[in-house]
């Protein structure tokens, strides 16, 4: 099982669509070294949901339900998506200014790739991001 932050414009989709919804296609991913990752993408891999913009919060949680595949509304094969669905909301937001000032995050792939919409996480980050957001 891997772990991945995603990262999305709340104005656009936002994690509380993602709940709604209970289950969504995640799309739109169309840089080169995220695509790489998200070829990697396994059914139970973990997700942490992201809002970028003004907000650069963690705020939810969520779990692929299938791997990667070629994104059905476009007509290009290395565009990829996979489906998630919603998770429970973290305990408490967690702001990327808290998370860069704690260094057992240090070399954490969001800080070092910051344009990057689809980040990597591992298992010691994303244990340190679930013990920060619990308060």
């Amino acid at each position: 099982m891997a772990n991945w932050l995603l990262k999305t414009e709340p104005g656009v989709y936002s994690f509380a669509d993602l709940q709604r919804d209970k289950k969504t296609i995640w799309d739109g991913i169309k840089n080169n070294l995220a695509l790489k990752h998200l070829k990697t993408v396994k059914k139970g891999d973990r997700c942490i949901i992201y809002h970028t913009g003004g907000q650069r919060v963690c705020v939810g949680l969520g779990t692929a339900t299938t791997g990667a595949y070629p994104d059905p509304e476009k007509d290009d094969p290395r565009l990829l998506v996979f489906d998630i669905k919603a998770g429970k909301p973290l305990p408490r937001e967690l702001s990327l200014n808290e998370m860069k000032l704690n260094p057992r995050l240090e070399g954490f792939d969001l800080f070092r790739l910051g344009r990057l919409s689809f980040v990597p996480v591992s298992d010691a980050h994303y244990d340190v991001i679930m013990e920060m957001a619990q308060g």
